[in-house]
């Protein structure tokens, strides 16, 4: 049989990157294309032509490189094109599918206004209605009808009411906006969702991606017509929804003269970007973790239910599998290894591994609060700042490195207690990963081995091809994973420092 392929994508806020997956698991090809942040005072914008430009051009470069490398390779040998991309954005089409205004990104906080007024809505229209008898709030009248209405948002979305949700800006959109709302037609809630227009004619997202949109039931999967109605946005705006797994189109003749794909190619609903890396990391029951040490990071987990009681979770429908992904984000990891890098060894990788080395455990007494842009989480403070204690004239550079990691390590521990099962397996990914005594510390922190992935790099794209090409077990055949397994003697070492770790933050927050 003739070999089959996966085009696989992820469209990111940086970058456009594509790979050609084979049904071994191999990278037949791979090319990306960087994207350009229009950044406005504290708005965050990007230009979805420019997504589909660059879209276009790694599709035609993986196309050549394969075909240059592989004399029996052809186009119609791909099975399926799918992608993964940054999510919780709004993009607003109009009845051609072309763009009505640049997309606002996640990282876009503009409608903080317009998420109160939306508060204050759903408790009106909850009070309206006469279903009074849960013992979720009061009357919205008196003062607490935003604090209701967070709540019941908080239950049906799974998620926490804010400005840099999709809803509340489409209402930015209409109140600030209107003549551009005026044209919209079509609003789609992942930069994938674009591509994925621009190939089939087909407004779609997927279950995952839309969980972030504010206005998903992620108990059903469904568009909430109550949300929807409170926010004064109409629900037909909105992409019809799938799993990740479901076929949604197939290409046009036009997308495959402009990309090099075969017309009737499947396209497939693909998935946001971190269930992609959940998927990817083999998270798929409660108990087993998934850290990311990117610039910040995250702790990602399946369980039964959303996390509603714990701050700033973050809560996916997963769609491929049963459950819910739970994402715990912590604004403080990578980017404290690269400041610290910078402070006590030039920058220098290499130099700062050392000087971590050089320490020992303990860091000889020095004690780090990581928090150097605020944080979410364990703790929900963005005007907190990081500290260091217990120095003394013997205090070397080498301390104050392994200090800084082993205050991130400290703030993870803190944060896997907040959840509720133990851990049966804990893998690590990001740049993070990269540090060795990094790795080492966090397994001796938590007390439990941590699984690194030598190939992070390739693990989504295998994934994604995974569910295209049908073969739930192309991950594993390809992982190449480091154990670290933790040391007795120097997690009691920790053990005994932690509690003076948790009393720093109470000391900081009380200065104000």
């Amino acid at each position: 049989m003739a070999r089959g392929y996966a085009a696989t994508f992820d469209m990111g806020t940086t970058a456009v990157k594509g790979a050609l997956v084979d049904d071994d698991g191999r990278i037949a090809a791979s090319a990306s294309d960087d994207l350009d942040l229009i950044v406005d005072g504290d708005a965050r914008e990007q230009d979805p032509d420019q997504w589909w430009s660059a879209f276009r051009d790694v599709a035609r470069a993986m196309l050549r490189d394969a075909a240059q490398s592989d004399p029996d390779f052809r186009a119609d040998l791909i099975r399926g094109i799918i992608c993964s991309g940054q999510m919780q954005d709004v993009i607003a089409l109009d009845d051609d599918l072309r763009p009505v205004r640049n997309a606002i990104l996640y990282s876009d906080g503009r409608a903080g206004e317009q998420a109160e007024r939306l508060a204050r809505a759903i408790a009106v229209d909850h009070a309206s209605a006469g279903r009074r008898d849960d013992g979720l709030g009061d009357d919205p009248a008196d003062g607490c009808g935003s604090e209701e209405g967070a709540r019941r948002f908080l239950a049906v979305v799974g998620n926490r009411l804010e400005g840099c949700l999709p809803l509340p800006k489409l209402m930015w959109l209409c109140d600030r906006e209107p003549d551009v709302f005026a044209r919209t037609r079509h609003v789609l809630i992942s930069s994938k969702d674009y591509a994925v227009a621009r190939l089939t004619g087909a407004c779609i997202g997927d279950v995952a991606a839309c969980s972030t949109a504010g206005a998903m039931d992620i108990h059903t999967g469904r568009w909430d017509a109550g949300l929807c109605a409170a926010a004064g946005i109409d629900m037909t705006l909105l992409p019809e929804l799938h799993r990740p797994q479901d076929v949604v189109g197939a290409v046009t003749a036009d997308a495959a003269q402009a990309t090099g794909f075969t017309a009737g190619t499947p396209v497939y609903a693909g998935i946001g970007d971190a269930g992609a890396t959940t998927l990817a990391s083999g998270v798929a029951r409660p108990g087993q973790y998934n850290i990311n040490l990117g610039t910040s990071g995250w702790i990602a987990t399946v369980s039964p239910e959303p996390f509603v009681d714990k701050p700033g979770a973050a809560n996916l429908a997963f769609g491929v599998a049963d459950g819910f992904v739970n994402a715990v984000p912590f604004l403080n990891a990578g980017d404290v290894h690269r400041w610290a890098a910078g402070l006590f060894a030039d920058g220098d990788y290499g130099r700062a591994h050392e000087l971590v080395e050089s320490s020992v455990p303990g860091a000889n007494g020095v004690l780090c609060l990581p928090y150097l842009v605020g944080e979410r989480f364990p703790v929900m403070n963005p005007a907190v700042r990081g500290v260091f204690v217990g120095m003394s004239p013997a205090t070397t550079g080498g301390d104050m490195l392994r200090a800084a990691l082993e205050g991130v390590a400290f703030s993870i521990r803190q944060g896997m207690e907040s959840f509720d099962e133990p851990p049966t397996s804990i893998s690590l990914i990001g740049g993070g990963a990269c540090e060795t005594a990094w790795c080492r510390i966090l397994a001796d922190m938590l007390h439990h081995p941590v699984k690194v992935f030598a190939n992070a790099d390739i693990l989504p794209a295998v994934a994604l091809a995974a569910l295209v090409l049908d073969r739930p077990d192309l991950t594993g055949t390809v992982v190449e994973t480091t154990v670290y397994e933790p040391d007795p003697v120097v997690s009691l070492t920790y053990d005994g420092l932690y509690p003076r770790f948790a009393a720093l933050y109470p000391a900081v927050a009380a200065l104000g």
